[in-house]
């Protein structure tokens, strides 16, 4: 059991690539020390987004308590600053309870908004603003977008893809709202939270085999259908936040007949596994961070015993 008034309380975080058996750890670690799990995955938050988001079953949910799924129609947008609050909230019930939060996902930059709060996070919205620029992208495109970024913006824009319409949006209309540039918001690297962060990684080539396998599987599963589906209920584009998902974004291409089926899985695939590089430096390079082999569960449940008992 967790001490429930702590200063600075303790909670376990298991990040790492797509595909490397976050969710079966995290379950096997909620029945182990009365555990509850907070989902953190940019895309599980979206109903109806089940099969390539990879959200936990209906069984895996049974086996323990989650949170932050299936929170969001998959017409709407979340930031991380909404993604901050409601698992902090979510989060301090699990402790009023006695119980251990888990927080457990692949999308490092929520994991580092709630631990590491964002300044940016409070950063007013203008739906006039993010209007204007996105008909400024289907006009002139993405490339057009991100050069006017590198004008006002240029540490932003080098980490964009000029893909990421919505976050290329999202810096231009902080500059436009505050007159600063989203590069100089700064994240305070100190957290509320006495954190145990597990990265769970695995040998690459194993790790790349098993993502071009998972995909397969996910088509095999009704993919396609799934994402048809959605588009056609909720009147979605390539522009929608839901939709900028791996293995939601590539379906557009192929609904337009400019790439066959086979091409399609293996966009997907090669998608998935640069995901999954970017995931690994981005989780390495988290504070206080312990990299673990997915197979070394043992380790890792005694490490976490010694972690709440300090």
């Amino acid at each position: 059991m967790v001490q429930k008034d702590c200063v600075n309380p303790k909670i376990v975080c298991i990040g790492g690539p797509t595909g490397v058996g976050k969710t079966a750890l995290a379950i096997q670690l909620a029945n182990l020390f009365d555990g509850e799990i907070v989902s953190c995955d940019s895309i599980a938050i979206y109903k109806h987004l089940n099969i390539g988001s990879a959200k936990p079953t209906k069984d895996e949910q049974q086996q323990a308590k989650h949170y932050m799924i299936d929170i969001k129609e998959p017409n709407e947008e979340f930031s991380v600053a909404e993604y901050r609050n409601m698992a902090k909230k979510i989060i301090d019930d699990i402790l009023s309870r006695g119980k251990l939060p888990i927080v457990v996902g692949g999308t490092g930059l929520y994991m580092k908004g709630l631990l590491f709060p964002l300044d940016l996070g409070h950063t007013d919205k203008s739906p006039e603003i993010r209007a204007k620029y996105k008909e400024i992208a289907e006009q002139k495109g993405g490339a057009y977008l991100l050069e006017y970024l590198k004008d006002i913006d240029p540490k932003s824009a080098e980490k964009l893809h000029d893909k990421d319409i919505n976050r290329i949006i999202r810096a231009i209309e902080i500059f436009e709202l505050t007159g600063k540039k989203k590069s100089d918001y700064q994240t305070k690297l100190e957290s509320e939270f006495d954190y145990k962060l597990i990265f769970l990684n695995d040998d690459r080539k194993k790790l790349y085999e098993r993502i071009d396998k998972r995909v397969l599987k996910m088509i095999d599963l009704g993919l396609e259908n799934e994402v048809k589906e959605l588009v056609e209920n909720y009147n979605l584009s390539r522009d929608n936040q839901s939709m900028s998902g791996i293995g939601y974004k590539e379906f557009f291409d192929y609904f337009e007949g400019k790439i066959d089926k086979k091409q399609l899985i293996e966009q997907i695939q090669k998608n998935s596994r640069h995901y999954a590089k970017r995931q690994i430096t981005w989780f390495k390079a988290m504070p206080n961070v312990c990299e673990y082999n997915y197979k070394d569960k043992d380790i890792i449940i005694l490490d976490i015993k010694r972690f709440l008992h300090n």
